[in-house]
């Protein structure tokens, strides 16, 4: 079972509330669930904490997405007993804050991720914030039990890919019409303006592809 998880909570301590903001007239979340609903997986799942689950979990709901609501801290154990309780055995994780996440990409590195058999999979060369990381069930939980570190835990895939003598970790660079070192993620309120002014000039009514959007951060460096 190959499952989106989306990992969002309200708390960010650089930008609280982001995933609550508006990009046109849908939240960042919403427009996160838009870009991956085109993701080739079996089930979509909000993976949140008991603080943000009250106002998320609508949001998921009039998606189509099942929510589930684990660890604050700990997003590691949030993720595995995720797994458990929907039966996923590859999991497609993403954040609330990349609403420009690219269905594509994630579905070119899921192909990959199956032909090579990793543990671990996640493009290199993209814009930060256009790509989602694919991960085998069976190596998380290994993680799991593996005493992580503080981070390993708060950040999911550390764990696996600071250990490629013991995991399968594939990092292919993306293609070439996708190299760009740009940034399209949401960190700062600066990040969210810069978002806005990109979204207010590529979106079509549907959720803009890396083809889209490249053109523009190259004419709008940061």
């Amino acid at each position: 079972m190959t499952s989106v998880f989306l990992q969002v909570r309200l708390d960010s301590s650089r930008l609280p509330r982001k995933a609550l903001e508006r990009l046109g007239d849908l939240t960042v979340t919403e427009r996160c669930f838009e870009a991956l609903d085109g993701v080739e997986a079996d089930q979509r799942i909000l993976v949140t904490e008991p603080s943000s689950v009250t106002e998320l979990e609508p949001l998921a709901r009039r998606a189509g997405w099942k929510t589930f609501t684990g660890s604050k801290n700990d997003v590691l154990d949030r993720f595995v007993r995720a797994a458990r309780a929907t039966g996923t055995t590859t999991i497609i994780r993403a954040t609330g804050d990349n609403p420009l996440v690219s269905a594509d990409l994630a579905n070119r590195l899921l192909r990959l991720h199956r032909q090579t058999g990793a543990d671990y999979s996640g493009f290199t060369g993209a814009p930060v914030g256009s790509g989602v990381e694919i991960v085998a069930v069976g190596a998380l939980e290994r993680a799991w039990t593996s005493f992580p570190d503080e981070y390993e835990r708060e950040h999911v895939s550390p764990y696996l890919y600071r250990r490629p003598e013991v995991f399968r970790i594939h990092r292919p660079t993306v293609d070439a019409e996708y190299l760009w070192p740009g940034r399209i993620t949401i960190d700062t309120q600066d990040d969210l303006d810069y978002l806005r002014s990109a979204w207010a000039e590529v979106y079509q009514g549907h959720p803009p592809t890396l083809e889209e959007v490249i053109p523009w951060l190259k004419r709008h460096p940061r």
